[in-house]
This record gives C-alpha cells, sequence and structure tokens, in this order.
C-alpha cells in the first residue's frame, strides 16, 4: 500500500474542499504507554490542520481501519516542536504538539516520511511566524467529530470488562501490546526508566518562578576599558537582573593572545565589568571563559548560586585546522533550579562577501560545541554522556555575527538612517536574509530592531567609519534566543559607550524557570519505582540486527566512508543498547572507527539505526601504511539486561603518501599509486630490496625532502606567498581531496587548480600525518629543555638524522620566505610558530596526560623552539 493509496482512503474521510497530503507514523506518549497513531496534515484553502487517527492497521488499508481522536487547527496558538530531552535514546524522534490548550507527544522513527512531515511542520509555523494574527474561524473543521470523552470513557469500561485478564495491576493492555497497537515504556536500567517517567510528570512536581536575565554583546575591537564605567551598559535599568551573561569579540588582537592563555586585557574588561554591575544588588562569577578574543562571563545574585549546578564550558575556533580561535565561539550551559540553559558567545567570519563562511561558522560551533566535563554537579540531575547546544530548554545566542547590509553602498544605507528608515534596510541585512532561507539559526528568535546600525563607527565618536575603506553600518551585533517561557523586555545599543567601532548591544528578558517542590518528586518518584517493581520482570529485552558483517570495501585518507546497522527491538519492552569495549582495550572501537549513535534507547516494534563510519586520518593512517593495523575490528553490542551480539567491521585502505614515513618518501620516486599494497608495506618497512628498483631511486642520492612537500610548497611559492590571510584562512576540503589524489597518483600531469589556501592545509595535514614528526619523538625533550636558548636549539638541530635535518632546513627556510612577504600576507611569525611546532614537535601517541597548566607551558616552549628559527636569518 503506497502513501498516495493510504492519502486516497483518507481524503474518501475528509470532506471536500478539504484534502489531506502528508502522513506519517507516530507513538503517542501517555503514562506507561505508547499508542500506535497516524498524523494527517490536510488543507482547505487557506487554512491547515493537524488530524490525529487511531487506526487498526499500518498501512491502512481501508476506511473502516481509522477513528479520528483529533482535529487540531494550525493556527497562532499552535506549537510544534522537537524534544531534545533525550527521552528514549537517539533512534526516536519526539515532536511535541501544543494546541487548544493540549500537550501531545508522539515518537516518531526516522525516516522519509518523518523527515517529510517535520518539514512540512517547520514550514507551516515558519510561515505563521512570518504572517502574524490572521483571520482564521477553521468552520470547517467542525464537519469532524473526533472520539468523545464520553465514547472513550466507555470504549475503556468495555475493553476493561473483557480483556481484564489481558492486563497487569498497573493496566497495561497486553492485548494491544501483542498485537503490536501499543508497548508498555519499561526497561532492565531502573534508573533510566525511572528518569523517563520522572521527565513526564515534571510539571506535577515543578511551577514557574520569573527571573530577569540581561544579555550583552560588545566587540570592543582591542581596546581598554581606561576609566569609563560600564553602567550605562550594565546597569541600565532601574532593577537589578538575576543574572548577567556578558560576552565580548575582539577582547584582545595581539599576537599574543593568538598564543598565549594569559591576557591583560581580559583581566582589564573582567574588573570592568565586576564595577559595572547593578548596584542594587550583590553578585558572584558564576564562570568565565575565553578564547583569543571572545570572553563570556555569567554572574548571578548571590542568593541564587547554590540554584546553579551541572555546569560546564567549551570553546570552537573555526579558524584554519581549529587551531586559531580568532573566529568561533565559546558557551557556558548550567542548570539553574530545573532549567537546563546554554549561552553561547560567537564571532564569525567577516566581509561582506563572506555570508556563506558566517553560515559555515555557526554550523561548526553547533556541531563541534560539546559539554562533556561538568563542574557543581547535582547527582539527581547531572547529564549522561556529551551534550549539544541544542540539548537544553533554553538558549540565549550573543555576539558579533558578523552579517552585513547586501546590495547597498555605504552612501544609500547613510541615506536610509538619515530618514530613520530602519526597516527598509533590515529587508537587506543578510542575516535576516539567511533565516528567512533557513540555513541558520532555525527556532531563533530576535526582538525588533529599532537602535542604529552598532558598526562601524570611528572609534571615541558616534560617527560613521570616516576612513578610506568607509564601510557601511550594519547590525553586527546581535542577541538571540530560543525555548519557551521567555519575554523580551528590552532590546537597544548604548550609543554612550564609545572606546570601540562597534556599540554594545543589550537585551532583557523575563524567563520562566522550572523551580522543583522537592517533596513532591520524592513522592512521585516512589510512586514510579513501586510501578517499576511490578512490571520490570514481566519483559525482557529482545534485539535483531540486520547483519553481523559489514563490509566497507575501499577507504581512502581524509574522505570518510558510512554504512548503515539496523537495530530492531523485537520484544515487548524499551531496549537500552551500548557498544562495549572489549577486554583489555580502551575504547569500544579502533581509533578509524565510529558508532553513531553508540548507545540509546529503542521502543518495541522499532529501530534503530546506528551509521558506522570509517575515516583514516592523520591520527591513524601511519598504521594502516605500516601494516600495523588493519580495517578490520569486532563490535560488541551490549543490550542492558540482555545478551551481548557481536559485529565484524571491514575494508580495504586505499594506501596513501599522507601517512607515511620520512625515510620511505625520501626514497620513492614514482607516486604510491603505482606499489601494489604488499610493496607499500615492504617500504614503509625499509625492505627496499623488495621493491622495483625503478621506483626508487639510490641510496646515495635520495632526496633532500619528500617530493610530496616539495610539490606542496612549490605549488605554493608559485600562487604568491603574499596572499593574504596565509595559513590563517581554512582550505577547501574538496580541492585537498584533489590534492591528495594528485600527490598519491602523480595523475593529471598538470597541477591542480586549487586555491593557495586549500595547499597550506594540505600541507599542514602532510606534516602532521608523517609516520614520525620533523624532530624525531626521541629527541623532543630535548628541544622543549632547550628551547629558551637558540644557541642549544641549533646545536640539538645539528644532530637530527640527516633526512629530519633536511627537512627542517627546507621547511624553516620556506617560513622564511613566507615570512618575508608579511608585509602583504599579514603573517606573524608567532602565528608561524604556533602553527607549525606542534608539526615539528609532535607529542608521541603514548605520551603521559598533562594538566592544563604544564601543556601550556610545553606549548609555549615548543613556540620559542620554531620562533628562534623562523626570525634568526639564515647563517648559510
Amino acid at each position: 500500500m503506497t502513501t498516495a493509496d493510504q492519502l486516497a482512503i483518507i481524503n474518501r474521510i475528509l470532506h471536500a474542499p478539504a484534502e489531506a497530503y502528508t502522513i506519517a507514523q507516530a507513538g503517542l506518549v501517555v503514562d506507561w504507554v505508547k499508542s500506535r497513531r497516524l498524523l494527517v496534515l490536510a488543507r482547505c484553502s487557506s487554512e491547515e490542520a493537524l488530524f490525529v487517527f487511531v487506526s487498526q492497521a499500518f498501512p491502512v488499508l481501508q476506511q473502516s481501519d481509522l477513528t479520528l481522536e483529533k482535529a487540531l487547527p494550525i493556527n497562532s496558538s499552535f506549537r510544534f516542536e522537537i524534544d531534545s530531552d533525550g527521552r528514549s535514546g537517539p533512534d526516536a524522534v519526539y515532536i511535541t504538539v501544543s494546541a487548544n490548550k493540549q500537550k501531545l507527544l508522539f515518537e516518531m522513527l526516522p525516516g522519509y516520511h518523518t523527515q517529510n512531515f517535520v518539514s512540512e511542520m517547520y514550514r507551516l509555523t515558519d510561515n505563521l511566524s512570518r504572517k502574524g494574527e490572521t483571520p482564521s474561524n477553521f468552520s470547517w473543521l467542525d464537519k469532524y467529530k473526533p472520539i468523545s470523552t464520553q465514547e472513550r470513557a466507555a470504549s475503556e469500561e468495555t475493553k476493561t470488562m473483557i480483556g481484564a485478564a489481558n492486563r497487569t495491576e498497573d493496566g497495561i493492555p497486553r492485548m494491544e501490546i501483542a498485537t503490536g497497537m501499543a508497548a508498555p515504556i519499561v526497561g532492565r536500567d531502573r534508573e533510566s526508566v525511572a528518569n523517563y517517567q520522572m521527565s513526564t510528570k515534571e510539571d506535577e512536581f515543578t511551577d514557574l518562578h520569573q527571573f530577569t536575565f540581561f544579555v550583552g554583546t560588545w566587540n570592543v575591537n582591542g581596546q581598554s576599558p581606561g576609566d569609563s564605567s560600564l553602567r550605562a551598559w550594565l546597569a541600565a535599568d532601574m532593577d537589578a537582573p538575576d543574572i548577567y551573561i556578558v560576552g565580548f569579540q575582539e577582547l584582545d588582537l595581539s599576537k599574543e593572545a593568538f598564543v598565549f592563555p594569559e591576557s591583560l586585557k581580559e583581566d582589564e574588561w573582567m574588573k570592568a565589568v565586576q564595577e559595572g554591575l547593578h548596584p542594587q544588588a550583590k553578585y558572584t562569577l558564576v564562570r568565565h571563559i575565553r578564547l583569543v578574543g571572545m570572553l563570556l562571563i555569567i554572574y548571578c545574585r548571590n542568593e541564587l548560586i547554590d540554584q546553579i549546578s551541572n555546569l560546564s564550558v567549551d570553546t570552537v575556533g573555526t579558524g584554519i585546522m581549529g587551531k586559531l580561535g580568532n573566529k568561533g565561539g565559546v558557551a557556558t550551559r548550567l542548570r539553574f533550579h530545573a532549567s537546563d540553559i546554554c549561552f553561547v558567545n560567537s564571532h564569525l567570519a567577516a566581509h561582506v562577501e563572506e555570508f556563506e563562511r558566517r553560515n559555515q561558522d555557526y554550523g561548526d560551533i553547533c556541531s563541534r560545541m560539546n559539554f562533556t566535563i561538568f563542574e557543581r554537579t547535582d547527582n539527581e540531575s547531572v547529564p549522561f554522556g556529551a551534550l549539544k547546544i541544542k540539548d537544553h530548554d533554553n538558549i540565549f545566542w550573543l555576539g558579533d555575527l558578523n552579517y552585513r547590509l547586501a546590495g547597498l553602498d555605504t552612501y544609500e544605507v547613510k541615506e536610509y538612517l538619515k530618514e530613520n528608515n530602519l526597516s527598509e534596510l533590515q529587508k537587506n541585512d543578510q542575516f535576516y536574509q539567511q533565516r528567512h532561507q533557513r540555513k541558520v539559526f532555525v527556532g531563533f528568535n530576535e526582538g525588533e530592531i529599532t537602535f542604529l546600525p552598532t558598526y562601524k563607527y570611528d572609534p571615541g565618536t558616534n560617527t560613521w567609519d570616516s576612513s578610506e575603506k568607509a564601510r557601511p553600518p550594519a547590525w553586527t551585533d546581535r542577541v538571540l534566543w530560543r525555548g519557551d517561557n521567555i519575554k523580551l523586555s528590552a532590546y537597544r545599543s548604548h550609543m554612550e559607550l564609545m572606546v570601540s567601532d562597534h556599540k554594545p548591544v543589550s537585551a532583557l528578558f523575563n524567563v520562566g524557570i522550572k523551580v522543583i517542590d522537592k517533596v513532591k518528586r520524592q513522592k512521585i518518584r516512589e510512586e514510579i519505582m513501586k510501578k517499576l517493581d511490578m512490571l520490570e520482570n514481566d519483559f525482557l529485552p529482545q534485539v535483531m540486527v540486520d547483519s553481523t558483517e559489514i563490509i566497507f570495501g575501499t577507504v581512502q585518507f581524509l574522505e570518510a566512508s558510512t554504512k548503515t546497522l539496523a537495530i530492531a527491538n523485537t520484544g515487548q519492552v524499551p531496549v537500552q543498547f551500548e557498544f562495549i569495549h572489549k577486554p583489555g582495550e580502551e575504547n569500544y572501537c579502533k581509533p578509524w572507527l565510529t558508532a553513531e549513535p553508540s548507545s540509546g534507547f529503542i521502543m518495541p516494534g522499532e529501530k534503530c539505526e546506528v551509521t558506522l563510519t570509517i575515516d583514516v586520518d592523520k591520527r591513524t593512517a601511519h598504521r594502516l601504511n605500516a601494516g600495523k593495523d588493519k580495517l578490520y575490528d569486532i563490535l560488541v553490542l551490549h543490550l542492558l539486561g540482555g545478551k551481548d551480539i557481536f559485529i565484524t567491521v571491514s575494508g580495504n585502505y586505499e594506501k596513501s603518501c599522507f601517512g607515511c614515513s620520512l625515510d620511505s618518501l625520501v626514497r620513492l620516486k614514482v607516486p604510491i599509486a603505482e606499489l601494489t599494497p604488499g610493496e607499500v608495506l615492504s617500504l614503509e618497512n625499509g625492505d627496499f630490496n623488495k621493491l622495483p628498483e625503478s621506483y626508487l631511486v639510490q641510496e646515495s642520492n635520495t632526496y633532500d625532502v619528500p617530493k610530496e612537500i616539495w610539490y606542496l610548497c612549490d605549488m605554493m611559492q608559485s600562487l604568491g606567498l603574499g596572499q593574504e590571510n596565509l595559513f590563517l584562512q581554512p582550505g577547501d576540503r574538496q580541492e585537498i581531496l584533489v590534492l591528495r589524489n594528485w600527490l598519491d597518483t602523480g595523475l593529471p600531469k598538470e597541477r591542480p587548480a586549487v586555491s593557495i589556501h586549500s595547499v597550506a592545509e594540505a600541507l599542514l595535514t602532510f606534516l602532521e600525518s608523517l609516520r614520525e614528526p620533523v624532530i624525531p619523538y626521541s629527541m623532543l625533550n630535548r628541544c622543549i629543555e632547550c628551547s629558551g636558548n637558540y644557541l642549544q636549539c641549533k646545536q640539538i638541530v645539528s644532530q637530527l638524522p640527516p633526512n629530519h635535518k633536511h627537512l627542517f632546513d627546507y621547511l624553516i627556510a620556506f617560513l622564511r620566505e613566507v615570512f618575508s612577504r608579511s608585509y602583504s600576507n599579514g603573517i606573524d611569525p608567532k602565528i608561524l610558530a604556533t602553527l607549525f611546532c606542534t608539526l615539528f614537535l609532535r607529542d608521541p601517541p603514548d605520551s603521559a596526560y598533562r594538566t592544563k597548566t604544564s601543556q601550556h607551558i610545553v606549548e609555549r616552549k615548543k613556540t620559542n623552539f620554531v620562533y628562534h628559527f623562523i626570525t634568526n636569518p639564515s647563517e648559510e
């Protein structure tokens, strides 16, 4: 039965001109039971509605299979959201629908129909938010009579009389479970199931209390606060806020900020913020976190500090290879009373034309920001595993997002501003356009902008940029939020503060926070545990997998390959699964393999699709090239309370010059693709006599450096080492793969047409993937110890093995050449040293754990070692 056939059956139930156009199966979650439902979207003229049907069969075979349960108008009171509480595990999609004072929770299996349904719901609710209030009466829904309360009660009474023997004392309908119409929400992990049940009853033991949040952002352009007070910004309101969230960008523009964790500017602005807080309350610093020029500070009233728990921070740099945090984001997450909140401060890519790069930066921050280490933990609510930004009740995002006004020159923008025609200007706001196209910040809200653009001013004035560039004004600095029970009471800029070329922005929120009644919570938990005692012994976990042997085929360096493993729950209860490590091993899989999700819940009758990914990168390629590892692993799929299932994973790695040893590369005359896998192993193991002579250069006449490194450096020189942002701007991933193929195969004969930034990143990746770094591991500690003395550093370099010394000298000469063009490429020797020190002086894979402080000291010494050679002239 196709989707079109099922829609035809539903349309025979509806009355023209109403028409159903999208359907999806779902499970309605109520108390301890999940019951199967059919969700239908239908339209009549310009109005649309959500129909919820009880169905006797899936797929629907005939009209008599369907009984209408609810018909919900999609109007201004309708709410739809993806529930991110993780109630059943990453295999299930939970959606919450609210309408007419009803709130329904549905569980849906990921797949085409679910994706299509969710996309349509987002489209409808997005249209509603854009159009606002429109006259609608939905009189066409009067024709549809859902199951009445009396009918449902009578039906339930009849079922109870007829099938009492088929029910547990708790009222779980065994007959419906047996036929697949319902499933009990119970599992073998008592704590997880109890927490799930508690989450469904949270409203019974929490109350909403209102708190005021001040959210402020300011790009300070590397300036110091001086003697000026920040109270015009931080204490602009009559009443003192409960919580401060303050973010800075470009806090410190010095070169040292890229290299060292300490910053005098940080101390200056921290002090200025503390002194600028509202005088009518006393505040405690909750946490602060900085990455280069981005600083996020959280303060709360003294009397509220004990209500903050499960605190975690993380940073994401979106500079080249993630090594430089000149752009990116810093974030703090915490639990305030019973609400989980995330605060993100970001600084996205600059320049008018780089809006797609800004979109990518936003995506990178969302995907890479992970909260894994928690402070001030609360045992009853501490998160299990890593949290993402999206996994929070409320999210506040602030920062210099850098979106500009497109299609208007400076004169046109200023003319609109003279007329105070902000609404017309905002139509050209890139941020509005990208959000409208659902490319960034989907689901976030922003207040109405009634203030002048916050960028760009002559520092110390309220005058627009009068420099030669005369940049057009723009609203680069924004505050957004996402979540329920948040009301914006003020959104403004602060023209009084003039030390920067940006103006600070602030938003004041009234936020409804869930506060727990501990007595009620304990009583409800005790009731849940009693129910578990009665139910959990009736059900055991059972699953089937679609295959116990996953074969990937050919896998290439830096090119991830994925396969899907389906795990189906064939039992009567939810199953909690997890891939566990084998005896004597630290992780559940080898480092080139990942399983996502690696753990989760599967509801009865449902399945979870686990994505297995093989990704050979700079950390793992050298062991595969040398034959010390192969693409073969056994995963142990563990069912909590059940048996283990063994899954074999295998593939064929296509050897690459990336990950080879230096000693091999200087002997190899031909591209590595011309060698058989066995010949590559001989090459890496030093068995050169097993290779054809035509493949090798004579031992007495080896290359000074690997030809691949020479090709990359020569290509960069041809493209121009004076290119701006050299080694600072990331390359294009597809171009890097083109370079990999060219180096491995020698084809095409002519050089690929790629950007210099892609060549630069390929060079960094190549050096980082060498089996042993430029400075051998055995000499690492000596280099670190003598890093403060250039003469001792030179002495150690003179003692390097010949191949390593030749490469070191060559690369240093190349870096000196790059530095000599700093007048045009803008590169700083400290930045170069910071980037290349971890490539020259790489820590061994099995190096001992260092504390954060000691690691900073070691990295600083590595930087100094390389810095000596870049900045001192060659003696040759």
